[in-house]
């Protein structure tokens, strides 16, 4: 079947905004964890992209159940890993509903490093021999842009473009589709990545916490990000229990916001 290259509107929602232990954090009574806004509430990171009939997951976290359930999701046409670590791929298992009514396979894509270890850690789905029932999801290896179609028979694709970053010693991905980008768990973006951004209109982007972090953006440091990178508008995501929605939202520019749970943002065509 032809596709047609149109660009789509996007609709983005943030499934998750929490580090790797979510908030509240078990066992801890601080102010946050406590907190009785729901803005302080967040699962590990993920998002959900809509692209006319196209759905793109990003990031399968140990809270994507729970996430898919609340966000009515229904149908992925494929998966973007950022990297292999467990908030961000534990919950692939999950998928598994979501070939009971389609059982056409789901390709998921990942950088090279990440395809390896992730075959290794989930042998039984990956592997030459998969579990009878596993998820049919296939792992696909990208450096360069790359276009994602229907599992469905629908018209049209997207145009992905991986985001190279760095996050301690660990590569992982960022992506960008259309005007948006989705850049979670980094503290180094290199000059190159930066030019892959060009035109980038709405930016979401890893803002751990006030306090330095060897692996992860601070807020000054996210915010310098992103006047390098010059998006219109900007939304912080995989912030810590250190982080009071409220008022860490009043101390950020205009153009600068915390994402949260659930938040949906729409971009028009470009």
């Amino acid at each position: 079947m032809p596709h047609d290259d149109a660009p789509s509107p996007l609709r983005i929602t943030l499934l998750g905004t929490g580090t790797s232990t979510g908030v509240p954090v078990l066992g801890c009574d601080c102010r946050v964890c406590t907190s009785t806004d729901p803005h302080d509430e967040r699962l590990r990171c993920a998002c959900y992209v809509e692209a006319g009939p196209l759905r793109v997951l990003i990031d399968a976290g140990p809270d994507f159940r729970q996430q898919a359930r609340r966000a009515g999701i229904e149908r992925i046409d494929a998966v973007c890993f950022t990297h292999h670590h467990f908030d961000h791929v534990a919950g692939i298992d999950d998928l598994r509903p979501l070939f009971y009514r389609n059982s056409r396979p789901m390709p998921c894509y990942s950088s090279a490093h990440t395809a390896e270890i992730l075959r290794e850690r989930f042998a039984y789905i990956f592997g030459e021999n998969p579990y009878p029932g596993a998820a049919r999801v296939t792992l696909h290896t990208v450096e360069d842009a790359f276009t994602i179609t229907s599992r469905y028979d629908d018209p049209g694709c997207i145009t992905v473009q991986p985001i190279p970053m760095q996050h301690g010693n660990t590569p992982t991905t960022g992506w960008r589709v259309g005007s948006f980008a989705y850049l979670t768990d980094a503290h180094h973006i290199p000059d190159e990545s930066l030019s892959l951004l060009n035109g980038v209109e709405v930016l979401v982007l890893d803002a751990l916490r006030a306090r330095p972090h060897p692996t992860h953006f601070s807020f000054d440091g996210a915010v310098e990000v992103v006047r390098r990178i010059g998006a219109r508008e900007t939304y912080f995501i995989h912030m810590t229990h250190d982080v009071l929605h409220a008022e860490q939202e009043a101390r950020l520019p205009d153009d600068i916001h915390l994402g949260y749970d659930g938040l949906t943002i729409e971009l028009p065509v470009s």
